[in-house]
């Protein structure tokens, strides 16, 4: 058994994964971040040692290495728009490996980038490369992993085939789009990551990991499009248009154009295994494209996303919540609401479970009756206008054209939607206590399938802006009313 490991890069996608499991194999953990607060909301947050350094400070650096026998460094810069970024990523890679060199740190383990150097590589692969070399130079024994296409749930390149082969049925592509990669599954990386520090280190060992399947980028989202049940054309044309595509990207899909850009530049080169024979020193059998996407699919409609591409660009939120925000994540379309009621969590929470059945929808009723009559005429299953139960509420109660998901008194109240939608749509209510009263949280949540979906969401977001505020606002209302006949007795 190895001794404590260092890791940085928890705050980021791939880190995040990595430190639960590396927990479930009873590793002694110590994680390096710049800023402690991101990691608050993580579960495992009380199972590490969390210290607070930055690699381009080296005086950080020293205490952080201490007793660490091998270090994950998960570091890298994937903004275009921060000028010099190679230079500081060469930099990053030299204060922290001569920092483990001094701690006497046994292993340095690092995930880079797929590609031939004697190919043309776009900037970012090259600096990615480069950051590998910067760290074996320093003398600790490094071992570099090299992927192209990372594929699970909530990755950028997962996202982008994602959003753009949802929305778009027929794209017009750049001649990038016939490049070839190799992707491999997010669990397989994590595999190769995980047994490294089990093995000795070498000198400098490059290990390219793919999985079995060697795709151009029209395959991936042809492929993605016949798993989800959608036809999609794509069409190439011979000119680049690297900047438009990024724009392009920017557009359509949640990855800012900052991301986007490096993100197109690296679509032009040829990122693919060379030589297999390292790989095979590791016990991982990599599975299909198709396979690793059915599983980010069903991770993400079963709401078990571990970790996003964003999370480590995300800031730490403060002040009170917006009264209204509409969000992009994941493929999935939220509109949060917040509103702040001077009942108690147990009165508000009373109204949200009495909704629906003959009580009706506390707001605009007539509307959710006409919905309910149209999803009837296109044979859903219409307002069934019932209820187990006028006031409780359990996991799999009919409720008008909605089903019960789940349910905590007086927490949350999240409802399934039966009636026919172009995708998949969630109705959820969480209630929280404060020093006066109670937030409550409503939350409405769509899964668009294909054009038609985002074409419904936006077609219907004016009225469902209105019926939607209305809902929380009479919610308040009611739990308020039925409060102040309590607080008259008591002033009496």
């Amino acid at each position: 058994m190895t001794g404590r490991i260092l890791i940085t890069g928890a705050t980021g996608y791939i880190g995040g994964r990595l430190v639960p499991r590396l927990l479930e194999q009873n590793y002694e953990l110590r994680c390096l971040v710049r800023e402690p607060a991101h990691l608050a909301a993580k579960p495992w947050r009380d199972q590490v040692e969390i210290v607070q350094a930055d690699v381009l400070k080296p005086e950080t650096l020293g205490p952080a290495l201490e007793g660490v026998d091998s270090a994950y460094y998960l570091i890298h810069s994937m903004s275009s728009s921060a000028r010099g970024f190679e230079n500081r990523d060469r930099l990053a890679a030299k204060n922290f490996s001569q920092a483990a060199k001094s701690a006497g740190v046994r292993h340095i383990i690092y995930l880079g980038g797929l590609g031939k150097a004697d190919e043309k590589l776009s900037k970012h692969l090259r600096s990615r490369q480069e950051t590998g070399a910067v760290l074996a130079a320093s003398g600790v024994p490094t071992t570099e992993f090299r992927a192209s296409v990372i594929i699970g749930s909530g990755s950028i390149p997962f996202e982008m085939i994602r959003y753009l082969t949802e929305r778009v049925p027929l794209m017009v592509t750049p001649n990038w789009v016939d490049t070839k990669t190799q992707p491999i599954a997010i669990r397989d990386v994590l595999s190769y990551l995980i047994q490294a520090v089990q093995q000795d280190a070498e000198d400098h060992r490059i290990v390219e990991i793919g999985g079995p399947d060697i795709l151009s980028y029209r395959e991936l989202m042809l492929r993605y499009a016949k798993i989800r049940g959608l036809k999609r054309y794509v069409l190439a044309t011979s000119v680049p248009f690297p900047r438009l595509s990024a724009y392009w990207i920017n557009l359509v899909t949640p990855i800012p154009l900052s991301i986007a850009q490096p993100l197109v530049e690296g679509l032009t080169s040829k990122v693919i295994v060379h030589n297999p024979e390292p790989a095979k020193n590791f016990e991982v059998t990599p599975i299909s494209y198709d396979r690793a996407v059915q599983l980010a699919l069903d991770r993400m409609s079963q709401g078990t996303v571990e970790t996003l591409w964003s999370d480590a660009i995300s800031a730490v939120p403060r002040g009170t919540p917006p009264a209204m925000k509409l969000t992009d994540s994941e493929g999935m379309l939220m509109e949060k609401r917040s509103r702040h009621s001077l009942a108690s969590p147990e009165e508000v929470f009373k109204v949200i479970s009495g909704i629906g059945g003959d009580r009706g929808w506390l707001a605009f009723d007539f509307a959710w009756q006409i919905r309910g009559f149209i999803d009837k005429l296109i044979g859903g299953v219409g307002m069934r206008r019932g209820r187990r139960d006028p006031d409780n509420l359990v996991p799999g109660d009919a409720l008008d054209f909605w089903r019960v998901e789940s349910v905590k008194v007086p927490q949350y109240l999240q409802l399934r939607a039966e009636m026919k939608v172009p995708g998949k749509a969630w109705l959820r209510f969480d209630v929280r206590p404060l020093q006066t009263g109670s937030e409550i949280k409503q939350t409405a949540l769509f899964e668009p399938k294909g054009l038609m979906g985002f074409l419904y969401w936006w077609l219907l977001y004016p009225i469902h802006g209105m019926i939607f505020s209305a809902m929380i606002r009479a919610i308040d209302s009611r739990a308020t009313k039925q409060k102040l006949p309590a607080v008259q007795k008591q002033t009496q």
